[in-house]
């Protein structure tokens, strides 16, 4: 048996290093997404108590709720331009033959843009 100068092993580590990325990346939006609802929740309650207080501003949860949701997205976004960088430094015998090596780019720039839409609608609709 030969021993090819070929190991995709490379490749696949660091596309898992993406993927790791990609899961903490949405870890924080759902993160973020809670804490903007959350403070949403809590002045639905307190209009229950007292139904002429009203508040135009962004509550402090709504803030930080977009934040973390903003930083989850430029999070995916970074690891997928640092992936992809990564990869174009690779020789091609370590690059797996017959395998698409722009999905997990792919599907890691949509949930980015995903996320920043998400921001946007959480701002749209914190007042």
């Amino acid at each position: 048996m030969a021993i090819s100068d070929s190991d995709p092993r490379v490749f696949f580590a660091a596309e898992r290093t993406l993927l790791a990325w990609l899961r903490t990346g949405l870890t924080i939006i759902a993160i973020g997404f809670m804490v903007a609802r959350f403070g949403l929740f809590v002045r639905l309650l307190s209009l229950q108590v007292q139904p002429h207080q009203h508040s135009a501003s962004l509550s402090l949860s709504a803030v930080l709720g977009i934040a973390f949701v903003v930083i989850g997205s430029l999070a995916i976004l970074a690891s997928a331009v640092q992936h992809s960088r990564f990869i174009a430094t690779l020789e091609p015998t370590d690059l797996p033959p017959k395998y698409s090596r722009k999905i997990a780019i792919v599907l890691s720039l949509v949930v980015a843009t995903l996320g920043f839409a998400l921001s946007g609608y959480l701002l749209l609709t914190s007042n």
